[in-house]
């Protein structure tokens, strides 16, 4: 990959270890955020003695200091364009302030020093938290990986050296060195980074793997189907880089007018200065004129009436657990006219959770009798699915048995000895005779239904099952409902079914209603899953356009293609298969207790608590801010052209343009503070 990001390591001598780089850049490291800490403390220690009618040496010294460390960076920046003969609002904001300081009203010239200085510094840490997301993404593919040679031996090589037809092997727990297919052995393999499906997923020869998923209990002989720089996790890795190089440039709604603005302030101003003086204006009342028009006609009130409404819309969502990373974001989000939901970890909670217990007549247990024994032969093993059923144990306060003599097959089962009885548990195709299952690929339209399950005695492939008590209705009634049948034998007869599922989220159907109202139309489900899960939980929630089995790029070319039409795309995810589209789309939030590091970063926006319903609340109350910035412009518009009329067509008093300008300025700080309140957070959507 020819990537800047592509280097796990910093260089080291020959025959030493390689020093890895750091994992997350500190934010002191970079110098906006240097320059903006020192401009806040300065301004914090000159408030003081400002407001106190302290000395002048002192606060005048403190504020000068907030100038020149929050206006270096918008400043320098501001020269280098007008080098290219444009002009842009943060050299205004520079001549703003310095002209506000000009004629002693420093404190306002400092506070727009610092909030420029302030929204520059979030939007470096953001990009380079993002930059180390990426860089750490390449570490969930191995740096080495066990190669077969023709003779049978094995060597370590480094897994960018794997070439296309390479066989390497696979030790259970181990990462996948590379895109390829299956050639010897079974196991189960845990693909959620690359498809977001909840469970291990059972893998045997023919079967596709990808690089950086984690294999589960078994060994696999896999040959190498991809160059390691155009597997999977690396063309993620690349997507996401393309995204947020290509993505267009964010500016604020002021920003967009800012170069018509700027050249438009700039050229009256010298015009009220030189049409007076050529027509035999003294130099003085054309300089007052002149300096009275600049003040009254710059952009101050303009500026704060758009920042106050977003940072309290910012801070708001923050006390209810949603991080929106800049004004800009802020402002996007109640834009968009479309969304696009994932499944795993968004809709649903993404952990399994045992949903039904149902025992076979005739077998002299009851519910908690079969979950007791199911539990007791699935303590030994770290599959999700008997994590699942041991927890459900647990939380009903059943006593568990000692297992003994415990195995299990990947892609069969697992099989114990429980209080002198052989338990078996495993997908109803492998232990029943007549349920018919059959195994399928990872994103087709069906799923084994325990990867890790399977009685560990060949010879009990099938069991015994009597007519009259046939656990098959049971099974199919499970699987219809959307959960993961698990039989359960008892030496050799069946004695139970378990179900479990991947529970959806208790404010997801409610938020999907929510989110159509706010835009008109209904999500769309883009998931890694396969097709029947997929549609169960999009009708459960309302949802009708599903887009199923989809690959990370896959979910991207849908987002692009969506914007190509002109829409304006949310797209809420949480696994790194969703950080290329989080990327590429208009805006993009994160689900925060479950979410990828790559996710989180790659993201406009975080649902620290992962409460679902929080982002059409967001949503509405970016709406509501933009409503706000829309009722201060007109606001601070009607004070400037009022106050610049007087100016050009009478006899402005300095004093009293200057009382006009800073009131102008208060009025629309004060009302974009309105979305500090707890009532302006939206009551969120509940199910």
């Amino acid at each position: 990959m020819s990537s800047s990001l592509d280097q796990r390591t910093a260089p080291a001598p020959e025959g030493s270890r390689p020093t890895p780089l750091p994992r997350r850049t500190r934010a002191y490291a970079l110098p906006e955020v240097r320059w903006a800490l020192a401009a806040l403390g300065l301004f914090l220690l000159a408030l003081p003695p400002y407001l106190l009618g302290g000395p002048a040496w002192l606060w005048g010294a403190l504020f000068a200091g907030a100038y020149a460390t929050g206006g270096w960076e918008p400043g320098r920046e501001g020269l280098k364009a007008l080098r290219e003969r444009t002009l842009d609002v943060d050299l205004l904001m520079v001549v703003a302030a310095l002209g506000a300081a000009a004629i002693g009203q420093v404190l306002d010239g400092a506070l727009l020093i610092v909030i420029f200085a302030t929204s520059g510094a979030l939007e470096a840490v953001a990009t380079a938290r993002t930059a180390d997301s990426v860089r750490g993404l390449l570490d969930l593919a191995p740096a080495t990986a066990t190669r077969l040679l023709a003779d049978g031996a094995e060597e370590t090589v480094d897994a960018g050296l794997l070439a296309v037809g390479d066989t390497v092997l696979v030790r259970p727990g181990e990462r996948i060195g590379a895109d390829g297919e299956v050639v010897g052995g079974a196991s189960e393999v845990d693909q959620a980074t690359i498809t977001g499906e909840p469970l291990p997923v059972a893998k045997e020869t023919g079967d596709e793997v990808f690089a950086g998923t984690v294999n589960g209990t078994g060994a696999l002989r896999v040959r190498v189907g991809r160059e390691p720089s155009d597997s999977v996790i690396a063309r993620i890795v690349r997507m996401v880089e393309e995204a947020s190089r290509t993505k267009a440039p964010t500016q604020l709604f002021i920003e967009k007018v800012e170069q018509r603005y700027s050249v438009s302030m700039v050229l009256a101003t010298l015009a009220v200065f030189a049409v007076p003086l050529a027509f035999g204006d003294d130099l003085t009342s054309a300089l007052l004129r002149a300096m009275t028009f600049m003040i009254v006609a710059s952009p101050c009130a303009v500026v704060l009436s758009t920042m106050p409404p977003l940072l309290s819309a910012i801070a708001n969502a923050g006390r209810h657990g949603v991080l929106a990373k800049s004004a800009v974001v802020m402002e996007r989000l109640g834009q968009v006219d479309a969304v696009a939901l994932d499944k795993t970890g968004t809709l649903t909670e993404g952990t399994p959770r045992l949903t039904d217990v149902r025992p076979l007549p005739g077998t002299g247990l009851d519910a908690g009798a079969l979950l007791r024994l199911a539990a007791s032969a699935e303590h030994p093993s770290e599959h999700p699915l008997a994590r699942a059923v041991v927890d459900a144990a647990r939380e009903r306060g059943l006593a568990l048995a000692p297992a003994d003599a415990f195995a299990a097959t990947p892609g069969r089962g697992v099989t114990a000895t429980v209080e002198g009885r052989r338990i078996e548990l495993g997908s109803p195709a492998r232990l029943l005779p007549d349920t018919h299952h059959a195994r399928v690929h990872p994103h087709s339209d069906t799923r084994p239904a325990h990867p890790d399950t399977h009685a560990a005695h060949p010879e009990a492939d099938h069991a015994r099952v009597h007519p009259e008590n046939d656990p098959a209705p049971l099974v199919r009634e499970l699987e219809e409902a959307g959960s993961t049948a698990v039989a359960v034998l008892r030496d050799g007869e069946p004695v139970g079914v378990l179900g479990v599922a991947d529970r959806l989220r208790p404010d997801a159907a409610a938020t999907v209603a929510a989110l159509t109202r706010l835009t008109g139309r209904a999500p769309v489900l883009l998931t890694g899953d396969n097709e029947r899960a997929a549609r169960r939980v999009a009708g459960r929630v309302g949802i009708t356009d599903v887009r199923a089995g989809l690959l990370p790029e896959e979910k991207v070319a849908a987002v692009r293609a969506w914007e190509a039409e002109g829409r304006r795309v949310l797209v809420v995810g949480d696994g790194v298969n969703d950080a290329p589209a989080l990327a590429a789309a208009h805006c993009g939030v994160a689900m925060g207790r479950a979410g990828s590091d790559l996710a989180l970063e790659t993201a406009d926006a975080v649902v620290v608590r992962d409460e679902l319903a929080a982002v059409p609340a967001v949503v509405a109350l970016s709406r509501a801010a933009h409503r706000l910035v829309v009722q201060n412009l007109v606001i601070a518009g009607a004070f400037i052209a009022v106050l610049v009329a007087w100016d050009l067509f009478g006899t402005l008093p300095l004093p009293l343009g200057v009382a006009g300008h800073e009131g102008s300025t208060v009025l629309v700080g004060l009302n974009g503070l309105r979305l500090l309140r707890s009532t302006a957070w939206p009551r969120p959507a509940r199910g």
